[in-house]
């Protein structure tokens, strides 16, 4: 039975939307102490400023992002996040919020974002199709399927267990999946692609043939998660991995979203 959560809210990401954000580390620098040099960069790119998450950017195309400095262009040591979805989940073991809707406030203003749409309610399943489908555009700009994929709910509080995939490029990681919002409560989750230097962590741990294999044959712009892909309530599960196994990625993955 799918898991419900109260709201979703996206804009699908596109292509150019990625390549912008995978090369944002190499265009030419703006120092961030230059204010002016700065928005004359956000004017020339149709970004603005966004209050949705602090001290963040809605980009020319709809994606609130967000970054380690102020000026994002051309810092090959920040990280950088593109929020293109927004989710307000169910916590089923809370039993006085799970017909709850105290946050709906909030979600308004991702759902009134130009070009983003919402659902109430939704599912995880839901969840799990906006996620594959932004997963075949990363795959596009990248030229290959993730490296890495793991359905877990470490990186968020309440909710439904969702699929992270990683790539890498020569020096950043791009993990797709969701995160903690850390906004109102920390109990919204946003999904996101991130680009942070591979120095943030540890280096990708070792998979497995099984999970390897896996991975290959799993198609990243299908509509729906795979059975082996979708977890029970509570199950953190890898692809053809062990707990142990899915812990080290589970880690590593959170130390490269963790805002």
């Amino acid at each position: 039975m799918p898991i419900p959560v109260h709201a979703l809210a996206h804009r699908p990401l596109t292509v150019e939307a990625v390549a912008e954000l995978v090369a944002l580390p190499y265009v030419s620098p703006v120092d961030e102490g230059d204010e002016a040099a700065v928005e004359a960069e956000l004017r020339r790119r149709g970004w603005q400023s966004e209050d949705l998450v602090c001290e963040s950017f809605r980009t020319g195309h709809g994606h609130v992002l967000c970054s380690d400095a102020f000026s994002p262009f051309g810092e090959l040591k920040a990280r950088a996040f593109l929020v293109f979805g927004e989710v307000y989940p169910v916590d089923p073991d809370d039993e006085g919020m799970v017909n709850g809707t105290w946050l709906n406030g909030d979600m308004e203003g991702w759902e009134q974002l130009p070009g983003w749409r919402g659902w109430r309610p939704a599912t995880g399943q839901d969840c799990e199709t906006v996620l594959a489908r932004a997963a075949g555009v990363v795959a596009e700009v990248i030229g290959a399927a993730p490296e890495r994929a793991l359905v877990s709910a470490h990186t968020t509080g309440p909710g439904p267990a969702l699929t992270h995939r990683v790539w890498r490029t020569p020096a950043h990681a791009l993990i797709l999946g969701p995160r903690a919002d850390e906004g109102p409560y920390g109990y919204l989750a946003h999904l996101q692609l991130s680009s942070t230097p591979l120095t943030c962590a540890s280096d990708l741990p070792a998979a497995t043939t099984r999970e390897s294999r896996a991975i290959r044959e799993s198609p990243t712009t299908r509509d729906t998660p795979t059975a082996r892909e979708t977890p029970t309530v509570g199950q953190t599960v890898t692809v053809g991995q062990t707990a142990a196994d899915g812990q080290a990625l589970a880690d590593r993955i959170t130390a490269h979203t963790n805002w």
